[in-house]
């Protein structure tokens, strides 16, 4: 796999990364959460915007290990400061907005 691939490939893993905890109420689209209380709305039970955002902090940590494995099969992998993990944590923010746009700020009619 060449670095084009590599790098395509780790910018569609961290769309789909980003946005999967907005699209599902499922824990990681695969554990089922125990419902402790229905909420006032009578929708059924939602996962809680925290809940949420740690999710979206643990799956960057799994999207920054995939890209660092792949950059260090193609060679020499580089070592990062600070600067990087505050830049690409923002990327990542940035790149889940469409999915916190969609559970949060779009009307249901």
């Amino acid at each position: 796999m060449d670095a084009t691939v590599s790098s395509w490939l780790v910018i569609a893993m961290g769309i789909l990364a980003a946005n999967l905890p907005f699209f599902n109420d499922k824990l990681f689209a695969a554990v089922p959460l125990k419902k402790s209380a229905a909420p006032a709305d009578g929708k059924g039970w939602r996962k809680p915007l925290a809940l949420r955002l740690l999710e979206m902090v643990v799956l960057y940590f799994i999207v920054g290990g995939v890209a660092f494995m792949l950059e260090a099969r193609l060679g020499n992998a580089f070592p990062q400061t600070w600067e990087f993990y505050a830049i690409t944590g923002c990327l990542f923010l940035v790149l889940a907005f469409p999915g916190f746009v969609a559970r949060y700020l779009r009307k249901r009619r």
